[in-house]
């Protein structure tokens, strides 16, 4: 009876972090959907340490070890989720998606010490090492990208890594099929393939920078997915292998629609170098780029205040800036004297997927404000004026127009064809990904330096005077 109970559960929460997920994609109901997936997982798990019995009638013991880990736990992400800033949440995400990874490596390599090989259950140990590859690239992966993110670890590559690279993996593929094979238990085969899914973790995201972090970053999400669904699929547990796959699944085709959205393969992507030396490379060429033109704030004001459209273009530098309030101000402001505002997305804009759209989000801006690429670059021929707000390769030129770019191909926000675009930034550094950017060259654009929330206020008090 009471393991009927425990499917009930498992069904409901299974149900509910569906539900949930679908919730996930509109701003106004993205809280609440927050809130019913967390509240069925929560009832699956107590349902589990409660209700659950193996085949000989015993349930689970060890209520100190779980509850001790689950209030440590609980404590350490209600905090860590409480006091980081915006500009550090694609390091959270990655953080926890290594932690993920790190679960379910962990409960692979548990599970295959308990496996007893007398059943000739391959699959079970085939699914168990799948379980422990792909947890442990994740966690690998995750954390090189934390360290990159954070400042703390640069791009680098080396000569024939792509092929090193593919190597590894070949190499560690062979090696778990070939413990999966021989049917008994053999603990230094698995660490060796511990120590080489770790290696190929690292060695797989050292070379990757620039715009791809987004994607990369998207791909390791999908891979703990995976790795969770495989733990559920060991454990027979529907609640794990239902929020596996959904994660999983739903990670695999973002990553595939930024690919898209970039005109880059995955493949491109997992192997390429860009934001590596040669990237670093461009812009530090010597190359006459022309003159630069500024503009003040009270012109930039009276230019805004006297527009009939005007499309902003935010990027990681209002991130850091904390602006998006102040963006919102104006923007509300802007309005009133009867200016039609939005906001141009671009698919990699930010450090993670989705990471302007949280940050407006934030800010309480409607998301029927906010533009895809697509759509915003067939408004820009009858927009006023455009701003760009911190964002830098997402709208270069050079994507379009220099074929020795690492960016070439990429599709970008074609700001350039408004009869206006102002530049918000603090100095002429290279964005992210290294490049040099034509934009700030070009004749119908306008710099104006500075710190962004700064800016933006002074900019919200010139334009209340206009």
């Amino acid at each position: 009876m009471e393991n009927i109970i425990l499917w009930i559960t498992y069904l409901i929460g299974s149900i509910t972090f569906i539900l949930g997920l679908k919730m996930l994609g509109k701003p106004e109901s993205a809280r609440r959907g927050n809130l019913v997936a967390a509240a069925g997982m929560t009832l699956a798990i107590f349902g589990t340490i409660f209700l659950y019995h193996n085949d000989e009638g015993a349930g689970l013991h060890n209520y100190i070890w779980i509850f001790g880990g689950i209030i440590i736990g609980s404590v350490v992400g209600t905090l860590a989720a409480k006091r980081v800033k915006m500009t550090a949440m694609p390091q959270m995400v990655s953080l926890f998606n290594g932690m993920g990874g790190a679960c379910a490596a962990i409960i692979s390599i548990v599970e295959y010490q308990h496996h007893h090989f007398a059943g000739g259950e391959w699959n079970i140990v085939a699914v168990t090492l799948t379980g422990l590859l792909i947890g442990g690239v994740s966690f690998a992966g995750s954390m090189m990208a934390f360290g990159k993110l954070n400042g703390n670890i640069k791009d680098t590559i080396f000569p024939g890594q792509s092929f090193v690279n593919m190597a590894l993996l070949a190499a560690t593929l062979g090696v778990g099929i070939y413990l999966t094979a021989i049917g008994e238990q053999n603990m230094m085969i698995l660490a060796l393939l511990i120590v080489m899914c770790l290696i190929f973790g690292i060695l797989f995201v050292m070379p990757i920078g620039g715009a791809d972090m987004p994607v990369v970053i998207s791909l390791l999400n999908s891979f703990t997915g995976v790795a969770a669904a495989c733990t559920g699929f060991i454990y027979g547990n529907q609640v794990m292998l239902t929020g596996g796959i959904l994660v999983g699944s739903a990670g695999t085709i973002l990553t595939i629609l930024m690919c898209n959205a970039m005109n880059r393969s995955l493949l491109n992507v997992i192997i390429g170098n860009f934001g590596g030396a040669a990237a670093k490379s461009i812009g530090a060429d010597g190359k006459e780029r022309g003159n630069i033109k500024e503009i003040s704030l009270s012109d930039t004001a009276v230019l805004l205040s006297y527009s009939k459209k005007v499309l902003i273009v935010p990027g990681y530098g209002l991130a850091v800036a904390q602006a998006q309030h102040t963006v919102h101000e104006l923007e509300k402001l802007l309005e009133e004297k009867g200016v039609e505002v939005k906001y141009a997305i671009h698919p990699v804009a930010g450090r993670m997927p989705g990471h302007m759209n949280v940050l407006l989000a934030e800010a309480d801006v409607p998301y029927d404000k906010l533009l895809e690429m697509e759509d915003a670059n067939s408004e820009f021929n009858t927009t006023d004026v455009v701003i760009v707000i911190g964002a830098n390769d997402v709208v270069n030129p050079a994507a379009k127009n220099d074929v020795s770019s690492p960016i070439y191909g990429m599709p970008i926000l074609e700001v350039e064809n408004a009869a206006n675009v102002i530049v918000m930034k603090r100095s002429m550094n290279a964005g992210y990904a290294g490049i040099e950017n034509e934009l700030f060259y070009a004749p119908k654009t306008r710099m104006l330096f500075g710190d962004a929330k700064a800016s933006l206020q002074k900019l919200v008090t010139e334009v209340k005077a206009n």
